[in-house]
């Protein structure tokens, strides 16, 4: 299948889990998920750097080649395009070789015209037309006019500017997720809503869950739990063992030379 057609497929919304490096790319790969997206905040952080502040530009570029080998569809989380000029993050998009993308409209935590983020994706669409725009939507996630109407407003503006999917991350009340895949005519994504399963969004109508830096920050916590139980004397947690982990990155090496 492809990318675009993952999301149109019977059965349950497509799950999207997020990677920030290789290692955690490979692993989704290895457990079966047909395709994998990176996460800004995941690779921004790993280089110590704030989320949202155009300083994961370089790294997700570098990322999502060397993703290019694995057997799994790759859609590249670019913040705002990193750029206001509409022609420089399509050249960003073309440069990056991925399936898909998620492009924001909001730039320094802040909501931006909506014209401004359709002329992004027109752009994008016109150089790339067959990589999946995903139109992110932030009036929920930063809390600014997050009112169903507004948000539906914007995301009408997105599609008709070619927009393959919406993204509302944020939003999860079901009256909302209803309303927003009963008026678009391309797939509804959402970040995973604790509390209601796969099924259930998609019986809301939702096609996409993205599971975001969910993983990165439960790895974090997984890291200090370790250290925590070596110092306190509890039963230390099992892992995948290390030959495991060392041959898969071996045969990811040798992929690459292929």
């Amino acid at each position: 299948m492809t990318f675009l057609e993952l999301h149109h497929r019977d059965g349950p919304p497509l799950l999207l889990p997020n990677a920030w490096d290789v290692p955690s790319a490979l692993a989704f790969a290895e457990a079966g998920f047909p395709a994998v997206g990176t996460t800004s905040f995941g690779v921004a952080a790993s280089a110590g750097t704030p989320d949202g502040a155009r300083t994961s530009k370089d790294a997700t570029l570098a990322l999502v080649r060397q993703l290019a080998p694995l057997p799994v569809h790759v859609s590249a989380d670019i913040e705002d395009g990193y750029d206001d000029t509409p022609e420089r993050v399509a050249a960003y998009v073309a440069s990056l070789g991925a399936d898909g993308i998620n492009i924001e409209d909001s730039s320094a935590e802040r909501l931006i015209d909506p014209r401004r983020h359709a002329a992004k994706i027109a752009a994008i669409k016109q150089r790339t037309p067959d990589v999946f725009v995903n139109a992110r939507v932030d009036t929920y996630w930063l809390r600014q006019d997050a009112r169903r109407a507004a948000s539906l407003e914007r995301a009408r503006v997105y599609v008709e500017a070619g927009a393959d999917g919406v993204f509302v991350p944020g939003a999860s009340d079901p009256a909302d997720l209803r309303a927003f895949a009963d008026a678009l005519p391309v797939p509804l994504n959402v970040l995973v809503v604790p509390g209601v399963s796969l099924a259930e969004l998609g019986e809301l109508g939702v096609r996409r869950v993205s599971t975001g830096s969910l993983p990165y920050r439960r790895a974090v916590d997984a890291a200090v739990e370790v250290a925590a139980c070596v110092r306190d004397g509890r039963p230390v947690p099992t892992a995948t063992p290390y030959p495991v982990m060392q041959e898969r990155l071996v045969r990811y090496r040798d992929s690459r030379g292929k």
